[in-house]
């Protein structure tokens, strides 16, 4: 009973910490429509700030809490510049484009933490006169615990007032429930919004403040508390702060619960599980309210990708076939290192032309879609080393178990559409990557699968990347024939005008599985392709990064073609390869290309051949 209390405890703190940040980008996304990913770095940033603010402060109660009010402060100022300075710039575009941005802001602020306080782990202070526990019921709590069970509640009162008793609060209210309602109404949406933005990026930097005590500070705390805030946002409802509450809690006990009742390592895989099962059954979440029902044959300019080009561009079949013999004739001029960076462009080219399928052809914007990359990579590696399969063999079945995983999720993600769409994908990711990383028995957890080498004859770097190219070109070739077949045309009829193409008798549902199946299939070989390149397969594999990288190859080349995703492979495979090699700050340099490059090239590089003056004049206005 001890321990159950214990749990019980721990569990209701770790929920508070969580709450503060949910509730912020809860309120974030109710009124602008932004799944902002860079909330967990402002909660990072906050973490941080407040570590070096309670040490220059004088060290007293009084310093302790004033340090982390103004590192929530200073987290609030900058929250409100990049809104005002970046977001706003982009509340009118494709999905996709948000997302970029957000991220590259991610980006920027991972390096700015590194480079002020270093890559070295820290450890935070403990408040003064709360460093021990207190006898409770006969069990021993945290003193600070027993701290953040009051703070939790206190702070969920003063949202409910604002929200509630405020003339502030009613507009945010009614943004919430209809911004254009709003609008015509005469709420200015931009003063509001960046407000929000301010009070949410406080919650988020007052959050980290107060988790600072309790968990060691790493440059990678923003993508771990942004992964569960995403899950408390959508089980208790988007743009819900009695939800936000009711799903930190809901975590906070699951997580705290779990270690007693699951396998080892299995609670976290559990969290997602919850986030699934809601997003199925109820995807406006347990407190939140549907969405109004958007018109039938709606513009496509809403949908994650935008509004895809009149005409695009056609590169004439005697640019393909010199492509192609130039490509063949590599070996023999470059080192095996410029070999081994081609290769594994080629990879990230296949990856990136399966997902341009789902979100370019489809108007699906996947989160998760590595799990079908690592799929594949853990399905070849497997075959190979435990089951004696041929390399030929693994590179043959590699897209048949990613495939197959791709469909089981695939049911239950077709229900969905827009957000809850991406979200559930995100789920089902983190469900594979959770499994990956602790059934040791299988997969080696975060050990991996190691010695997972080309066969002999394909061993040396030439050989393989002959091998590469001819993957690649045949998984190209195979989605551009899928792309201009009557299933491909049909696909973008339920992409464009989904409403029209269900009333002309398609089975929209069936569509999109299909194309899931399909996207999923070709992305396990990537992942076949790009384990025999390097030797072994990790659950990095599987992660959110990942899954982003592959958007931000899209967004590089071009999200509605094909070649965009060779194009985007290319340059941001040599990208990284150079600044990498010249800095360690490489994260900051690609945040910057990436901001410019949705700010200037939103439909991505290849664009320059397509835009007419028509499509310029249009691009402003959106």
């Amino acid at each position: 009973m001890d321990l159950v209390l214990l749990q019980l405890l721990t569990g209701l703190a770790n929920a508070m910490a969580l709450f503060l940040v949910a509730s912020g980008l809860s309120l974030i996304f109710g009124t602008s429509r932004i799944l902002n990913f860079a909330h967990g770095s402002f909660f990072m940033l906050g973490a941080y700030l407040s570590f070096t603010l309670v040490r220059l402060l004088p060290s007293s109660p009084l310093g302790y809490w004033a340090g982390i009010l103004l590192a929530a402060g200073a987290v609030a100022v900058l929250g409100g510049v990049a809104e005002r300075w970046l977001l706003r710039r982009v509340y009118g575009a494709p999905e996709l484009s948000q997302l970029l941005l957000t991220f590259a802001v991610v980006l920027l602020v991972a390096d700015l933490v590194r480079l002020a306080w270093g890559p070295e782990n820290r450890a935070g202070q403990s408040p003064p006169g709360l460093s021990g526990s207190l006898a409770l019921w006969g069990q021993q709590i945290p003193a600070y615990d027993l701290v953040l069970l009051l703070l939790g509640p206190a702070v969920a009162l003063g949202l409910w007032g604002l929200l509630f008793r405020t003339r502030w609060g009613l507009l945010v209210r009614a943004a919430t429930a209809d911004r254009e309602m709003a609008a015509a109404l005469g709420v200015d949406q931009r003063r509001l919004f960046t407000g929000v933005f301010v009070l949410g990026s406080f919650l988020a930097g007052l959050a980290g403040g107060l988790q600072m005590p309790r968990q060691a500070l790493t440059n990678v705390m923003d993508l771990s508390m942004i992964a569960e805030a995403f899950v408390v946002v959508v089980i208790g409802g988007m743009g819900s702060v009695a939800g936000a509450w009711l799903g930190a809690v809901l975590i906070g006990l699951l997580q705290a619960f779990g270690i007693l009742l699951l396998p080892p390592g299995f609670q976290f895989a559990a969290v997602f599980l919850l986030m699934a099962v809601v997003l199925i059954c109820r995807p406006w979440g347990l407190l939140g309210r549907p969405e109004p029902a958007t018109r039938l044959g709606g513009p496509a300019a809403a949908g994650p990708a935008g509004r895809a080009p009149r005409q695009q561009a056609r590169v004439r079949p005697w640019v393909w076939m010199a492509g192609g013999a130039g490509l063949l004739a590599l070996p023999g001029f470059l080192p095996g290192y410029v070999l081994w960076l081609l290769t594994q462009a080629m990879a990230v080219a296949v990856f990136a032309a399966s997902l341009q399928l789902l979100v370019g052809e489809g108007g699906l914007l996947s989160f998760g879609h590595a799990a079908y990359f690592g799929l594949g990579g853990y399905g070849a590696a497997l075959l190979l080393k435990h089951a004696g399969v041929s390399m030929v063999g693994a590179f043959l079945l590699a897209p048949v178990v990613a495939g197959a995983v791709a469909a089981g999720f695939g049911v239950f993600c077709v229900r969905r559409s827009g957000v809850y769409f991406a979200m559930l994908t995100l789920a089902c990711a983190q469900i594979v990557y959770s499994v990956a990383h602790q059934w040791y028995e299988v997969t080696g957890g975060d050990n991996g699968i190691l010695g997972v080498w080309p066969a002999p004859g394909l061993g040396s770097p030439a050989r393989y990347y002959l091998w590469a190219l001819g993957i690649t070109a045949a998984a190209l070739a195979f989605l551009r024939r899928v792309a201009v077949a009557p299933f491909g045309l049909t696909l973008r009829a339920t992409r464009d005008h989904p409403g029209r193409a269900a009333a002309l008798g398609v089975a929209v549902p069936s569509q999109q599985l299909w194309a899931f199946v399909v996207a999923g299939a070709v992305a396990g070989l990537a992942g076949a392709l790009f384990v025999f390149l390097e030797g072994s397969v990790f659950p990095e594999s599987l992660t959110i990064p990942r899954s982003v990288e592959g958007l931000i190859v899209l967004m590089l080349g071009g999200v509605h073609r094909l070649d965009g995703a060779v194009v985007g492979a290319t340059v941001y495979t040599l990208l990284d390869a150079v600044i990498t090699r010249y800095t360690s700050y490489w994260r900051a340099i690609l945040g910057g290309i990436l901001i410019l490059l949705v700010l200037l090239f939103p439909r991505g590089i290849l664009s320059v051949l397509e835009r007419t003056p028509r499509d310029a004049g249009e691009a402003r206005h959106e």
